[in-house]
C-alpha cells in the first residue's frame, strides 16, 4: 500500500504541476525521501524478484508493468576538447499505480507515474544544475517500450536505442541552463548485477530487484551550459533495475558507487545503511576487462566515510570522501567528489555526483573515475565517521 500511496501522491503532484504550469520545487513545498519513492514498500499484488531471470534485449529495456518500480539510470564523466570536465545524470523512474487497475477507454487513463531527473556538474566552474519532471503515462506523455525499438521518455526528455539490442543509445534532454545530446556505444557486454540478475537488498527473499548494467559505454556528443554548446567525449554507465522491494526495518537509505578503473575493470558496490550511516547490508560486482563479473558480498566490502559535507539548503550532512576496500580482489580505493555540492534539491532530495578515484589493486597503483549516489542523510539521523 505504501508504494501505491507514494505513486498516487506523485500522480496528484503531476496534475498539480500541469495545472499551475510551474516547475516542481518552485510551485510546491512537498518532499519525500528516496526510500519512500523507490524502496519503501512491499508492494502488495506486484511481482517480486525471487528467481534468476533470462534477459532478452531490447525487450527488457522496456517497462515491466508487473513490478511496482523501475528505473533507467544514466551517469557519466565527460571532457571537452580543452580538458574541461563535466559529470551528467539522466534518469527515468516508473511507479506503478496498482497491479490490477480497471480498464478505461480514455486515452488519458494512467497506469503509471513517471519521474525524471537531469543534472550536470561543471567541475572547473564548481557549479551543479539539477532539474526534475513528472508525468502520467496517459496520452503518450511518458512511457517506455523495448520492442521493436527501445525508448523511454517523459515529454521531450528521452533515451532511445538506435540499433540491434537497443544499441547505441541516444540521450536528449534540455531544461533551464542545461541541455545534453549524447550517443552511448555498447562498450563492454551487459552485466547482470547478481547471479541470474537478482540483486538482493537484504537477506530476506523478495527484498531484491532485477538489475543489469552497461558499465563502460564510450560516449560522445554535446552539452549546452548557459547557452554555450560544448562538444564532449567520455564514458557512461547505464543501470537498469525493476522490482517490488521493501527495505528492512531500521534502514535509512543507501550508498551506491560506480567506478571505472584505468586498468580496464569496473566496480559497483552498494550498501544499505542505518540513520547513523552504519551498514546493514552490502553487495557488489567487479567486472573484468572482458566483461566477466565477480560477485561480492558484505564480507568482501568495507566502505568508510572519511569526510563530510553539509548542505546549506536541506541541512543534510553527507559523507564527502570514502575509502573502499574489496578484500577478495586486494583493491583499496580513495574516492572523492569532483565538487562537494552535488545535491539534487528536488521533490526527492539526495546527493549524486561525479567522483575521482585513486588507490591500489594487488599492490599496483590504480586511478579512475565514477559516480556516487547517497540517500538517507537528512532529518532521519546524523552520520558517524567510522
Amino acid at each position: 500500500m505504501r508504494a501505491y500511496r507514494t505513486a498516487l501522491a506523485l500522480f496528484f503532484l503531476t496534475i498539480a504541476l500541469a495545472s499551475c504550469g510551474k516547475a516542481g520545487p518552485a510551485a510546491i513545498q512537498s518532499h519525500i525521501s528516496a526510500v519512500q519513492a523507490v524502496g519503501g514498500s512491499g508492494g502488495a499484488g506486484f511481482a517480486k524478484a525471487t528467481e534468476p531471470r533470462t534477459f532478452s534485449f531490447p525487450r527488457d529495456h522496456g517497462a515491466h508493468q508487473q513490478y511496482a518500480t523501475e528505473w533507467w539510470y544514466y551517469t557519466g564523466n565527460l571532457a571537452a576538447e580543452d580538458g574541461r570536465r563535466f559529470g551528467y545524470q539522466l534518469t527515468f523512474f516508473r511507479f506503478g499505480l496498482g497491479p490490477q487497475l480497471p480498464q478505461r477507454a480514455s486515452a488519458w487513463a494512467a497506469g503509471n507515474v513517471y519521474m525524471a531527473h537531469l543534472a550536470l556538474t561543471d567541475v572547473a566552474g564548481n557549479t551543479f544544475h539539477a532539474y526534475e519532471r513528472f508525468s502520467r503515462d496517459g496520452a503518450g506523455l511518458a512511457g517506455a517500450s523495448g520492442e521493436p525499438q527501445f525508448r523511454v521518455w517523459l515529454d521531450d526528455w528521452s533515451a532511445e536505442g538506435q540499433g540491434q539490442a537497443g544499441l547505441p543509445m541516444r540521450l536528449r534532454a534540455a531544461q533551464g541552463a542545461v541541455a545534453l545530446d549524447l550517443t552511448l556505444e555498447g562498450g563492454k557486454p551487459v552485466v547482470l548485477e547478481g547471479p541470474g540478475g537478482v540483486s538482493q537488498k537484504s537477506a530476506t527473499p523478495g527484498n531484491a530487484s532485477y538489475y543489469y548494467s552497461y558499465t563502460r559505454m564510450p560516449t560522445q556528443g554535446s552539452i549546452t551550459l548557459d547557452g554555450q554548446q560544448i562538444a564532449v567525449r567520455g564514458s557512461s554507465w547505464f543501470d537498469r533495475e525493476f522490482g517490488t522491494s521493501a527495505l528492512e526495518p531500521g534502514a535509512s537509505g543507501w550508498d551506491w558507487f560506480a567506478i571505472q578503473l584505468d586498468d580496464g575493470r569496473d566496480l559497483m558496490v552498494a550498501q544499505i545503511h542505518r540513520a547513523d550511516g552504519t551498514p546493514m547490508f552490502a553487495a557488489g560486482t567487479l567486472v573484468a576487462q572482458d566483461g566477466t563479473p565477480s560477485y561480492l558480498t558484505m564480507d568482501d566490502i568495507t566502505i568508510t566515510a572519511t569526510s563530510t559535507w553539509q548542505s546549506q539548503r536541506s541541512g543534510a550532512r553527507y559523507p564527502s570522501a570514502w575509502r573502499i576496500l574489496v578484500r577478495s580482489a586486494q583493491i583499496d580505493l580513495a574516492v572523492t567528489p569532483a565538487i562537494p555540492d552535488q545535491e539534487l534539491p528536488l521533490t526527492v532530495t539526495y546527493w549524486e555526483g561525479a567522483t575521482s578515484v585513486e588507490g591500489s589493486a594487488a599492490g599496483q597503483p590504480v586511478r579512475g573515475q565514477g559516480y556516487t549516489e547517497l540517500t538517507g542523510y537528512g532529518e532521519q539521523g546524523q552520520l558517524q565517521l567510522r
